[in-house]
C-alpha cells in the first residue's frame, strides 16, 4: 500500500514503535474541494468517503490501535436541508458498503455522539454496524456523528449528578477518571495526534476533553486529497514532537 512514495518520503522514516495510540481527524474541505471543480458539495462528501476508506486501511496496515474521525457535528444541522439529507443517506449507504472492509480488516466500529436525533434508516444501519463488528479485535474506528464536545461534557455532568442523587453514600468526589467514564470515548485512549485538513486552525467543538495533550497537525490539503502519503507526513511530524504533558525536559 505504501509502494512508490513521492520523492523525499519513505515508510522507513517512520518509527513503528512510536505511533499514536489514538489518531483523530477533523475531515474538512469536502465542500471547497467540490466547488473548486464546479461540482455540487455532495460530490465532495462522496470523494471524502473514498479518502476515509484509504485512511482506515492505511492505519490498519501501520498498526494504529484507534482512529476517530469527525463526520457530523451538532452544528452541522444548520446546513441546507438538502445537504443534511444527502449526508444522512450517505452515512447509511456507506456503512453498508464498507462492512466487508471492516470484517476483512477486523475493525471494530464505535460512534461518538447522540444518535437519537438521526433518521431511523441511518440509526438502523449504524446499529447493524455496531452489532456486526462488536466481536472484532483489531483497530477501533470511532465516528463522531451528531457530536459536540460541550454537549458531551454537559451530558457527562448530568449523568454524574443523577448518580449522586441516587447514591446515599456519595463521597462528593468527581475525579477526572469519573468524568472520562461518562464520555462517549470511555474505554478509548485520549487523542495523541489530531489532524485537521483544509488549513483551518480550530477545534470546532471536537473532543475538547480528549485532546487536552494532543499534538496538532494542520495541513492545507483538502480532505478528499488527503492520501496515505499525507497521512505518513502527519505521522512523521508527530514523531518529531517533544511531548512533555505539562512537564519539562530534564537533561541527562
Amino acid at each position: 500500500m505504501f509502494a512508490n512514495p513521492p520523492e523525499g518520503l519513505s515508510l522507513d522514516l517512520l518509527d513503528r514503535d512510536r505511533l499514536p495510540q489514538h489518531l483523530s481527524i477533523i475531515m474538512d474541505g469536502n465542500g471547497r474541494w467540490a466547488q473548486a471543480r464546479g461540482l455540487e458539495r455532495g460530490a465532495g462528501h462522496a470523494a471524502g468517503v473514498d479518502t476515509l476508506r484509504e485512511t482506515i486501511t492505511a492505519c490498519v496496515r501501520l498498526g494504529i490501535p484507534t482512529l476517530s474521525a469527525y463526520a457530523f457535528s451538532t452544528e452541522n444541522w444548520r446546513r441546507p436541508q438538502h445537504e443534511v439529507n444527502l449526508l444522512m443517506h450517505l452515512f447509511a449507504t456507506t456503512l453498508v458498503n464498507e462492512l466487508p472492509l471492516f470484517h476483512q480488516e477486523n475493525v471494530r466500529l464505535e460512534f461518538l455522539g447522540d444518535l437519537e436525533d438521526l433518521p431511523e434508516e441511518t440509526r438502523a444501519v449504524f446499529q447493524r454496524g455496531l452489532d456486526e463488528t462488536a466481536d472484532h479485535t483489531g483497530m477501533v474506528l470511532a465516528l463522531a456523528v451528531n457530536y459536540g464536545a460541550r454537549a458531551e461534557i454537559a451530558r457527562a455532568a448530568r449523568e454524574i449528578a443523577q448518580e449522586a442523587v441516587a447514591c446515599e453514600d456519595w463521597s462528593g468526589e468527581v475525579s477526572e477518571e469519573l468524568v472520562a467514564e461518562h464520555l462517549y470515548t470511555r474505554g478509548l485512549p485520549d487523542v495523541d495526534l489530531l489532524v485537521r485538513t483544509s488549513g483551518e486552525m480550530r477545534l470546532s467543538n471536537y473532543l475538547l476533553w480528549q485532546c487536552a495533550y494532543a499534538e496538532f497537525y494542520v495541513t492545507d490539503t483538502l480532505w478528499p486529497d488527503f492520501d496515505r502519503w499525507e497521512l505518513l507526513r502527519a505521522l512523521i511530524a508527530y514523531q518529531g514532537r517533544d511531548r512533555r504533558f505539562g512537564g519539562v525536559k530534564v537533561d541527562g
